[in-house]
């Protein structure tokens, strides 16, 4: 939506946009752009202290975030597809577009960093989701 902002003709957009051209010809504020348009800058405290996302996303697997009680969650059927990633979290959490939010209980998260999806105390959906972002299930 900024983007379309960014192209409307009159004066003080085109003073707006020069600005923002200086500041993404920067590192750090293209760093930090990127970042929050891509989800990425979101961070978790694993205990050994914060762990990014894209920490998790190196090996271009799926990451199933769980962040409530331990074992609460089973993804055998994926496991050679999907990561379970057991950690914890309290408080809300600070996304770009939304703003402040309470930590969902898991959130399964695409290989390119979007999230496929999110659950509350219940498993509701997350079979359906992992079917259809990575496939059928494996045999037992």
């Amino acid at each position: 939506m900024a983007s379309i902002a960014l192209r409307r003709p009159d004066d003080r957009t085109k003073e707006l946009r020069d600005t923002m051209s200086e500041l993404l010809g920067m590192d750090e504020p293209r760093r930090r752009f990127a970042a929050m348009i891509s989800g990425l800058d979101i961070h978790y405290d694993f205990g050994n202290g914060p762990l990014r996302v894209f920490t998790l996303l190196h090996d271009a697997r799926p990451v199933l975030l769980h962040l409530g009680e331990p074992g609460g969650f089973d993804i055998a059927a994926w496991g050679d597809r999907v990561q379970l990633i057991e950690a914890k979290y309290a408080g809300t959490w600070a996304l770009p577009s939304l703003g402040a939010v309470t930590a969902p209980t898991a959130v399964l998260i695409r290989p390119d960093g979007y999230v496929a999806w999110v659950g509350d105390l219940s498993q509701m959906g997350l079979a359906d989701a992992l079917t259809t972002w990575f496939g059928a299930p494996a045999a037992a």
